[in-house]
C-alpha cells in the first residue's frame, strides 16, 4: 500500500453532483486571461496543466496565476517542466506559497535542458507536500475521472519505490486473482489547456499529440482554454471530427497567440531554447532570479508585454520559421 496522502476525493458521486449542476449551454465564453483566472482559479484549488513537457503548455495562464498571487494550490505534475518552474516562482520568500500539494510524476527537470534550481529549492524545502506517481499513473487518474469511476486497475508502479510513495493501493482481480495497482480518480478543480483553435463556445482543436488533455478536460470541474486562434462555430461544424475538447467541458476561452511561448507549439512555432536557458541560469542566484521575475512576470501588465521583452515579433517569426521550415533554420 502506498504511504503518501491522497490530496483529492476520488468519490465519483461527489463529482457527479457537481457536474449535474454545471451549466452546459452554448454561450459565448470568450474573456481575457486575467478575467478567466480571477473567475475560475481560487486559493486552495487543485490545478491541472495541459500539454507535455514544454510542448503546448498554457504559459499565459500560468503567468497570470502567479501574477495574481494565488495561494495554496494543489497541482498535478504530469511531465510538468516549464509549467512547474513558473508556478514554483509563486513560492518565493515574501510572496506567499502558491504550491502547497503536488502529485508528482515529472517535475523540477526541464528534460535535456537541465534542472530548475528554484523548483528544486522549493521541493527540497519541505514546504510542498508530495505524492509520487508514474506519468502513466497520473494519466490513468484523469481517465478514471473522465469515465466517472473511483479508480482504474493498472500494473504501473507495482513493485517500485514510486508505489510506496504514492497513494495507490494493491488490488486482486476477481476474475484471475492477478495482482494490480488501484489508481484513484483525480477530478481537478480547474484545468488550464492551450489549444490550436477554439470557437467562442469552447469547442477546441488540438493538432499533434493530445497527451492526456482530452481526459483532463472531461475530469476538471472547470476548464480554461487559451488558443492560438479563435475560429467560428461554422468552421467547427464544417469538420466536427477535429474537435478534441467539446464546449460543455469548457468555462472560458482566451485568445492568446503564441500563448505557449517559450514552449513549443506543434505546427505553429518552436520552443525558445535561449530563453528557457535564461530561466535556468537566473535561478542559480536568488537575487538575480527575483530581479528577472520582477521584469518578465510580475512587472508585465499582460502576456503581450512578456513577449515584447523576449524579442517581440522578430523573435516570434524566427521561432515560427524554425518550426515550419526546420531545414532552413539548421
Amino acid at each position: 500500500m502506498g504511504h503518501a496522502p491522497l490530496f483529492t476525493n476520488p468519490d465519483p458521486d461527489a463529482a457527479r453532483a457537481f457536474f449535474r449542476s454545471k451549466p452546459k449551454r452554448l454561450i459565448d465564453k470568450v474573456m481575457s486571461v486575467p478575467e478567466a483566472v480571477r473567475q475560475f482559479v481560487h486559493d486552495g484549488d487543485y490545478l491541472a496543466s495541459g500539454g507535455f513537457g514544454a510542448d503546448r503548455i498554457a504559459t499565459a495562464l500560468l503567468h497570470e496565476i502567479v501574477r495574481q498571487k494565488k495561494q495554496n494550490l494543489g497541482f498535478a505534475g504530469h511531465t510538468a517542466t516549464h509549467d512547474f518552474q513558473i508556478l514554483a516562482a509563486g513560492n518565493l520568500t515574501g510572496r506567499g506559497q502558491l504550491l502547497k500539494q503536488v502529485d508528482a510524476a515529472y517535475i523540477v527537470g526541464l528534460e535535456a535542458r537541465g534542472l530548475s534550481p528554484h523548483a528544486r529549492r522549493v521541493v527540497e524545502s519541505g514546504e510542498v507536500e508530495l505524492c509520487e506517481w508514474s506519468n502513466y499513473a497520473l494519466a490513468v487518474r484523469f481517465q478514471a475521472a473522465a469515465m466517472g469511476v473511483s479508480f482504474l486497475p493498472a500494473r504501473s508502479m507495482a513493485g517500485t519505490d514510486t508505489f510506496q510513495h504514492s497513494a495507490a493501493k494493491p488490488i486482486t482481480c476477481p476474475f484471475t486473482n492477478a495482482e494490480y495497482v488501484a489508481i484513484p480518480a483525480l477530478w481537478p478543480d480547474v484545468a488550464i489547456i492551450h489549444v490550436h483553435e477554439a470557437d467562442c463556445f469552447g469547442n477546441a482543436r488540438i493538432r499533434g499529440t493530445s497527451v492526456a488533455d482530452i481526459a483532463v478536460a472531461r475530469a476538471a470541474k472547470h476548464a480554461i482554454l487559451s488558443c492560438e486562434r479563435l475560429i467560428s462555430n461554422d468552421e467547427i461544424r464544417r469538420d466536427p471530427t477535429t474537435t478534441a475538447i467539446p464546449f460543455f467541458c469548457v468555462d472560458a476561452v482566451c485568445e492568446v497567440p503564441f500563448g505557449s511561448y517559450p514552449g513549443n507549439m506543434p505546427y505553429e512555432y518552436y520552443s525558445d531554447e535561449v530563453h528557457l536557458r535564461q530561466w535556468l541560469t537566473v535561478e542559480e542566484d536568488t537575487t538575480t532570479h527575483r530581479d528577472f521575475l520582477d521584469k518578465y512576470l510580475f512587472g508585465c501588465a499582460d502576456f503581450g508585454q512578456y513577449l515584447a521583452h523576449c524579442g517581440g515579433p522578430t523573435r516570434l517569426a524566427e521561432l515560427r520559421q524554425q518550426e515550419l521550415h526546420p531545414e532552413a533554420s539548421a
